[in-house]
């Protein structure tokens, strides 16, 4: 398998651990940033990401939310875009 390819395979799995949460509303809210963002992410962008989905579901709501500040150490590209997605969504 080759890198693109390798990536592609990434992205997929990805995708659908954002539409498998365990919760409806995290699966709708990062499931929906995921289809509309992954395909054109980075590696870079696709390990951040990775990271994001590895977050509890309680934290990644709240930020979403506003109700809690986001740690600084887990503010970068992709949970800025995450959180401007929800102004388009």
């Amino acid at each position: 398998m080759n890198n693109d390819q390798n990536i592609d395979v990434i992205r997929k799995r990805l995708i659908y651990r954002a539409w498998h949460r365990g919760t409806r509303e995290m699966d709708m809210l990062i499931g929906g940033f995921a289809k509309s963002h992954v395909p054109e992410f980075s590696s870079d962008e696709l390990s951040e990401f990775e990271n994001i989905l590895n977050m509890p579901d309680q934290d990644l709501y709240d930020w979403y939310s506003g109700r809690k500040q986001i740690p600084e150490n887990q503010s970068g590209n992709v949970m800025k875009q995450f959180l401007k997605h929800r102004f388009s969504a």
